[in-house]
């Protein structure tokens, strides 16, 4: 659970995770739509849809899925160094220094994005070049976010947190008593993959990938100022 301030109030670090996890569903859409069926937050689909075309199945290209877990695992380790790294360091140091990374490479694929065809796929380098910097980006999130352990709040998931709210819930004999976080959860990747599919759509993928890095950067400089972000990384954390 996230820690308290000295003052004894309320860390907001998991509104946070909330608000970043709006993000993931934006990135969901930019991926799924734009990239051609390829998951570059998401990994549970990768690994499924990686099956689909070992199996043969038409419209699955097996590089793709290949290309996003491996940047994924790239970033999931550049995440933990990091973390590592700044473990005697303040919460807000740590957080901010993930948080202009992963904007950086978000940003850098907005501008790969630029005269990208995402009906046809093309240019290829250009469909893999993004592939390559969302998936890092989303796996430095998510390596982030674990070390971090506020529960059902793992930005980029929903499995657990679903079947939390089912199981733990009153018509199941339990008190679901983060029902309200799991909610928002739910409901924050809802609402970020329905406006990065209106994004992607009507303007296609440099915008919604703008957005997103500078809405990762804004969310985290606005955690920053909480004195909660003060508390040394690793304390409270893990």
């Amino acid at each position: 659970m996230a820690a308290s301030t000295d003052d004894g109030s309320r860390d907001p670090l998991p509104l946070l995770l909330v608000a970043l996890t709006v993000t993931t569903g934006l990135v969901d859409a930019i991926s799924v739509l734009g990239l051609g069926r390829v998951f570059t937050a998401n990994m549970t689909g990768n690994v499924v849809f990686f099956g689909f075309a070992v199996g043969g199945a038409e419209g699955f290209e097996a590089p793709r899925y290949i290309v996003a877990l491996a940047a994924f695992l790239a970033g999931a380790a550049l995440g933990g160094m990091l973390g590592k790294a700044l473990s005697g360091a303040t919460r807000r140091r740590w957080l901010l220094t993930v948080a202009v990374v992963e904007c950086g490479l978000l940003g850098a694929a907005a501008l790969v994005a630029i005269g990208y065809g995402s009906e046809r796929l093309l240019p290829a380098t250009k469909l893999y070049a993004l592939i390559l910097l969302t998936a890092l980006a989303m796996g430095l999130r998510n390596a982030t976010v674990r070390q971090l352990r506020v529960p059902d709040l793992t930005t980029t998931v929903l499995t657990l947190t679903l079947t939390g709210l089912a199981a733990d819930s009153s018509i199941a004999g339990g008190g679901n008593a983060l029902w309200g976080r799991r909610l928002a959860a739910v409901l924050s990747i809802l609402v970020g993959a329905s406006i990065g599919t209106v994004l992607v759509i009507r303007t296609g993928l440099s915008l919604p990938l703008a957005i997103t890095g500078l809405f990762v950067l804004i969310a985290t400089a606005a955690y920053a100022l909480h004195p909660a972000s003060r508390i040394v990384a690793g304390k409270g954390d893990r």
